[in-house]
């Protein structure tokens, strides 16, 4: 399991004071703030959040000693990590995303899909990567209970139901019933 866990991203500058958008990550995006100092991924800075605020579908922070835009401007895309030991331990049918990267992805008669490497969320749910055991593909499942109806963390396996691809033959002309 993952030592470290990201837990959220600073978007761009928001306003002209020092302000960031916050994308986080935690189930209540509010308590990001409650797992103290957050890391940068690379573990050279960390970052204490001073004040925030929801806002449509991100948060406005002020992070300590961040007080002008040039400062807020080079923040951006920065991703925010804590020690694993902060975060409340998982439910036994929870999990955290990290806890998904590098588990071997398998259909349900055992044949071998590949490994997770990242976890996304476009806007329209999670999907997983994964890497073709040959390592030159990847391709993307919803990471939903359909298609993904085991993850076994102590196994270090999901079992993975792919969505039927359509064929050509299958698409009506014009894409017209």
């Amino acid at each position: 399991m993952a030592e470290r866990v990201c837990v959220a991203q600073i978007g761009p500058a928001h306003g002209v004071r020092g302000e960031v958008k916050l994308w986080s990550f935690t189930a209540d995006p509010l308590a990001v703030k409650d797992y103290g100092p957050l890391e940068s991924e690379d573990g050279s800075a960390t970052f204490e959040i001073e004040a925030l605020r929801p806002v449509r579908d991100h948060l406005v922070v002020r992070l300590r000693g961040v007080s002008d835009r040039d400062t807020a401007e080079r923040l951006t895309n920065t991703r925010l990590f804590v020690p694993r030991a902060r975060l409340p331990a998982a439910a036994d049918d929870e999990f955290y995303h990290a806890d998904l990267i590098g588990l071997s992805a398998v259909t349900a008669d055992g044949r071998e899909l590949g490994t997770v490497v990242a976890i996304h969320n476009f806007g329209a749910g999670d999907i997983l990567e994964l890497r073709a055991a040959d390592g030159r593909d990847t391709m993307m499942v919803p990471f939903t209970d359909a298609t993904v109806p085991v993850v076994d963390i102590a196994g270090r396996r999901i079992v993975v139901d792919p969505p039927q691809e359509t064929s050509a033959e299958d698409t009506p002309p014009n894409g017209k019933e």
